[in-house]
């Protein structure tokens, strides 16, 4: 015969009770932390639903800042190219009335002296800090200087004025990812913005026997280019023409060595692989320690100047008196920038165009994708509280009953 033991009543009723208060406990925390899926037991689908939103919201939270930043920085852009445009234009106004010849010698140096301090106020402007602490048009190198000032003595000058302005700048490659593998560049470089001429290169070594002798890598405007062994001269133009960057390679019918042209005013960045000398061995470069200057091999000729070459070049025939130099060629210079600096503006202002666009999609997106997760995990706090407030009242009511079941005093204890 089985033995009921007087512990069983004692021992079932503590067991329902904190089964009782467990469920309690669990309603209690979904209210807390304001979301009916607590464990992935709770409702495995909406969870599973839950997690792809949560992570989806997050990267568009992220896109929707990096699309601000974007703006913000187009716009710090935008406003300093405003101004440089400007100078120029101030810059054309002079050499417009410095070409008509109505001018006395004196009136034409005070012009080329105001030249020169609009000259200082272009490279300044090129030279901007942005918000964030880095150089606005350096490219890459965010902490350098783009442009440098050199100054000397000019013919009829007199006092000590900028004589040559060097790039020691980078390309620009910051992105800034907006949508989901869609990216934006943020930055636009010193020898994209402040050029004014197409640049050529002609290197003056005879690549007519030239083959590569080893896979090797070069680089032109940031564009890797690979050479394989037995490459020609022919098979490089080939490879720089195929590829994105902005140049125009051939062979110079008179040197037979490899010439590049800009197709459009920017400084042409070249720079070989490492363990690589591709360009060098054509001419075309040198190893160069520093990394900021011009790399070009002394033997080859370059040409196409920048808007402070076009500036430079105005002043000192307006300190000569040459009338007709300012009226085709220092003009014609100026011109150039000008053009040049409008279309980076129009090229700044379609980015801004698109950032605002974006953003205007993200925070419509956003609203719709917290409220698809809002439905699979968000409470419903009325019935949260409504079974909170019913089992809260259940438990009162076992606990009540339970002590007129099963009293307890010291005779129980003793028996």
């Amino acid at each position: 015969m089985q033995r009921v033991s007087s512990n069983m009543p004692h021992n079932d009723t503590q067991f329902y009770l904190r089964r009782q208060e467990e469920r309690l406990s669990h309603i209690q925390s979904k209210i807390a932390q304001q979301t009916r899926i607590r464990e992935l037991r709770d409702d495995p689908l909406a969870a599973s639903h839950a997690v792809r939103y949560e992570s989806y919201l997050t990267r568009l939270e992220r896109f929707e800042k990096n699309t601000l930043y974007a703006k913000d920085h187009f716009n710090y852009t935008d406003v300093y190219l405003r101004q440089a445009n400007d100078v120029l234009q101030r810059v054309r106004e002079i050499s417009v009335q410095g070409a008509n010849g109505l001018y006395s010698p004196d009136d034409m140096k005070y012009m080329a002296v105001e030249v020169n301090e609009l000259l200082k106020e272009l490279v300044a402007l090129s030279n901007t800090l942005g918000p964030d602490g880095r150089q606005l048009f350096a490219g890459d190198k965010a902490f350098t200087e783009p442009f440098r000032m050199v100054e000397g003595m000019v013919e009829g000058g007199g006092d000590t004025m900028v004589v040559r302005v060097e790039y020691r700048g980078a390309g620009a490659t910051r992105q800034a990812e907006v949508t989901d593998g869609v990216y934006t560049t943020l930055d636009i470089s010193g020898g994209e913005a402040f050029w004014a001429e197409n640049m050529q290169l002609f290197s003056a070594f005879d690549a007519s026997d030239y083959r590569v002798t080893e896979a090797a890598s070069f680089y032109v405007d940031g564009e890797e280019i690979v050479a394989a062994p037995g490459d020609s001269v022919q098979a490089i133009v080939a490879k720089i023409n195929e590829s994105g960057a902005p140049v125009k390679a051939f062979v110079d019918p008179i040197s037979n060595g490899l010439a590049l042209e800009g197709t459009n005013p920017h400084f042409i960045r070249l720079r070989d692989g490492e363990d690589s000398r591709v360009l060098q061995d054509l001419g075309v470069i040198v190893a160069n320690a520093d990394p900021g200057a011009p790399n070009w091999n002394p033997s080859a000729r370059v040409s196409g100047g920048s808007a402070f070459d076009m500036v430079i070049r105005l002043r000192d025939s307006l300190f000569r008196g040459d009338y007709e130099f300012i009226g085709t060629q220092g003009l014609g210079g100026v011109d150039l920038a000008l053009t040049n600096i409008q279309s980076r503006i129009a090229d700044i202002g379609s980015r801004q165009e698109r950032a605002e666009m974006t953003w205007s999609r993200l925070n419509e997106e956003i609203p719709a994708v917290t409220a698809a997760l809002s439905r699979e995990s968000s409470l419903n706090f009325a019935t949260a509280a409504t079974d909170l407030g019913m089992m809260e009242f259940a438990h009162k009511a076992t606990l009540q009953t339970a002590s007129k079941i099963l009293p307890q005093t010291l005779l129980d204890f003793l028996r």
